[in-house]
């Protein structure tokens, strides 16, 4: 009884160890996607050498769009280390994550302020208290976005036999990053603002600047970090196979 005890807690022992590559990407994962939520409210801006069409001379975007990036970094890992129903259910426990947030956020917003506190209340909820068009726009943009890439990915693989690497990272983050923005500029700043009768839409070549330049941003960093999913999926295969040589 004793020995099955302790073959029991070797094997919990060593699961743990093997889960270790899995735990870390969808920390990684959500860790990112609580971040771009809450760096949403600074708009930064990016001078470029030389005008493009469109954008201009800069590319200006939410704060967020940088952390937003590496959810794609993740979950592009995790669809091809662990599979596609994997990935999904990051995708979707990720979304209600951001919900868990939101409802965290808005009810110390609402708690009463001490008189001893540093921070202005006002200051307080313009920094961390994401306007209802950039919740609705930011959601069903994840939502959408998330699930085309995890799918995109995967189709590529199995029309690649598992082949070029490269290519499912490269092809599902980029349309994935393209919906993502179209949607969330235009659910944000075009179409809930009508809706919901909160503020004036942005001008149409205010949205097309906005869209090419979050885009452009994306894109390039979708292309930067393929050698970084190499490295990550390389290196999380070859501990497996030392492990099972080991076993």
């Amino acid at each position: 009884m004793s020995e099955n005890r302790s073959r029991d807690t070797t094997r919990d022992a060593d699961s743990l160890v093997l889960s270790v590559s899995a735990l870390v990407l969808v920390s990684l994962f959500i860790t990112a996607l609580v971040t771009a939520q809450l760096t949403a409210a600074k708009v930064i801006e990016f001078t470029l050498p030389v005008a493009i069409p469109v954008a201009g001379s800069s590319l200006a975007m939410p704060g967020a769009a940088l952390a937003y990036t590496l959810t794609f970094f993740a979950s592009d890992c995790i669809t091809e280390l662990y599979g596609k129903r994997s990935a999904q259910m990051v995708v979707n426990v990720g979304f209600f994550m951001n919900i868990v947030l939101l409802a965290l956020v808005w009810s110390t917003i609402w708690a009463p302020a001490a008189q001893s506190n540093a921070v202005d209340p006002e200051t307080f909820q313009t920094v961390l208290g994401a306007s209802t068009n950039i919740v609705l726009g930011s959601l069903t943009a994840y939502l959408l976005s998330q699930n085309w890439d995890v799918f995109v990915f995967h189709w590529l693989r199995e029309a690649t036999g598992g082949a070029q690497l490269w290519l499912r990272n490269i092809g599902s983050t980029a349309t994935s990053q393209l919906i993502d923005t179209v949607v969330f500029v235009g659910i944000g700043f075009v179409v809930a603002p009508v809706l919901l009768d909160t503020g004036a839409p942005l001008s149409g070549s205010a949205v097309a600047s906005l869209v090419v330049g979050q885009y452009l941003l994306k894109l390039l960093i979708a292309l930067l970090d393929t050698p970084f999913v190499y490295a990550v999926v390389g290196y999380v295969r070859s501990n497996r196979s030392k492990t099972a040589v080991t076993a």
